[in-house]
């Protein structure tokens, strides 16, 4: 197919310039309705802000543009079945999951995945079974599980239905994912990855192979995040029918909007055409640029630049005694604004272009290695013994959660109590604590540590968690 061609987005500017008069949602009227101080921002966009207009499509029904857009994907992608996403790849993880199994079913999970996994999990009904993530001691955080504990637990659970991964990390660093999914599929388990950060992966050298490449069955990846599509904008891959597309399809019309956003659509559209276009020529100067950020970025004492799988991550892990969130503030205090701040390390994302202000970033680092000579050190904290058991089920059912009383109770208090809601330090959104899972002095000690080194918890309650309190018999849980 040729892959220059942008038919959704070229349809849209057809329409468009044809001056269409509008007795139609949405309420702004091709951008007529609107606030003057807010249009001169919005006005571009506004008028290919479309809703299903005769030969403008239909995502849940694809026929036209809409399902032209998609085959370019596919074809670019090497998949199966191509669907476009606009509500991210949340939207994308849970309508897998919901195909892949139903209530009571065993799924093998990464236990560090993201909080859409957990939500896709208990909205199945699925029986989850967590298999713990590796500590790297190079890297000072936790990366993905072995391939020896993975067979363990298929060996533990032999009917599984699915087994779910992330790759890459939110860092950028790969494993031996065509081992695992091999394995998972010697014993006709299917593999679901959530490869968010990983669409350009698709590229080539000298990116690490896709997910796609190496064989999993479903792959979700959050375009938005590393290719040039608006936020909210992501694709799901089917690479076979051990799970079936009619399926995912059949979810994500409940699970997307009735009326999907035309910008977000014609942004994958977009960023389909941009990848499929992407030359040698082009990586090597991103490649260039690369280099010259890092050589910067690592032109200060209090931190140091760690490997990365994807050449585009750069993560800086701080010296001892040194406060990632502090150094995060100097750098937003200059106007750079990282992607992640963890407890020891920052993340910056380099685009698929050419870093154009490297003068400016030069004299921030400067700046801010003379304000940390001023800066009283902190305590660090440790992590590396937070997964302790490699093979876990969570301490109650989604069935039996579904019908227990609960109550807050201070952090103090909770230890012993199963949690009835998750905390989770955003970004990058992994839990801390499961829902189902039984609270332990650690998790709270964690959570008073990472506070007190400033990372956000997504947490209805600063100071108070909610826990189940009993059956419905009125046994107590704890």
């Amino acid at each position: 197919m040729n892959q220059q061609q942008l038919p959704l987005f070229h349809a849209l500017q057809q329409f468009q310039s044809k001056q269409p008069i509008s007795f139609h949602v949405p309420g702004h009227k091709n951008g007529d309705v609107f606030l003057d101080e807010a249009k001169v921002i919005f006005d571009s966009i506004l008028n290919i802000d479309m809703t299903e207009l005769t030969g403008l499509d239909d995502l849940h029904a694809p026929e036209g543009i809409i399902a032209l857009a998609e085959q370019l994907a596919m074809d670019f992608f090497q998949t199966k079945q191509t669907f476009f996403l606009v509500g991210g790849s949340t939207a994308g993880n849970i309508a897998m999951i919901l195909a892949a199994c139903r209530e009571g079913d065993t799924v093998i999970v990464q236990r560090n995945c993201h909080k859409s996994v957990m939500n896709g999990l208990e909205l199945s009904g699925a029986r989850p079974v967590f298999i713990a993530p590796v500590y790297d001691e190079c890297l000072k955080r936790f990366t993905n599980p072995s391939i020896d504990v993975l067979e363990q637990a298929i060996k533990r659970y032999p009917n599984a239905k699915a087994i779910i991964l992330t790759y890459p990390d939110y860092f950028g660093n790969t494993y031996d994912l065509q081992a695992m999914i091999e394995l998972a599929h010697s014993f006709y388990i299917p593999v679901l990855v959530d490869e968010a950060h990983g669409v350009h992966f698709s590229l080539g050298d000298p990116f690490p192979p896709s997910a796609l490449r190496l064989g999993a069955d479903v792959v979700v990846q959050s375009a938005h995040k590393m290719a040039p599509a608006m936020t909210m904008s992501s694709f799901l891959h089917c690479n076979s029918e051990r799970v079936l597309p009619k399926r995912i399809a059949h979810y994500l019309q409940m699970l997307q909007s009735s009326s999907p956003s035309y910008p977000l659509m014609a942004s994958l559209d977009i960023a389909r055409a941009f990848l499929a276009n992407f030359t040698e020529e082009m990586i090597d100067k991103v490649l260039e640029s690369v280099q010259k950020v890092k050589t910067v970025i690592s032109e200060s004492r209090y931190w140091r630049i760690l490997p990365s799988d994807d050449p585009l991550k750069i993560t800086i892990q701080m010296e001892e005694g040194v406060a990632a969130k502090q150094v995060a503030y100097l750098f937003e205090q200059q106007q750079i604004f990282p992607e992640l701040v963890t407890e020891k390390q920052i993340l910056f994302v380099h685009g698929l272009a050419p870093f154009l202000s490297l003068h400016r970033l030069k004299k921030a680092v400067q700046t801010i290695v003379e304000q940390l000579k001023n800066y009283a050190r902190h305590d660090t904290i440790e992590t590396k013994y937070f997964f302790p058991v490699s093979i876990q089920e969570l301490a109650l059912s989604y069935q039996t959660m579904n019908r227990q009383p609960a109550k807050y109770l201070s952090l103090k208090d909770a230890v012993g109590y199963i949690a009835a809601e998750a905390v989770i330090p955003y970004p990058p959104g992994i839990a801390l604590i499961l829902k189902g899972e039984k609270i332990t002095a650690a998790h709270i000690e964690m959570i008073h540590k990472l506070r007190k080194m400033g990372v956000r918890m997504q947490q209805r309650s600063p100071n108070l968690i909610q826990v189940f309190t009993g059956t419905e018999e009125g046994e107590e849980t704890k």
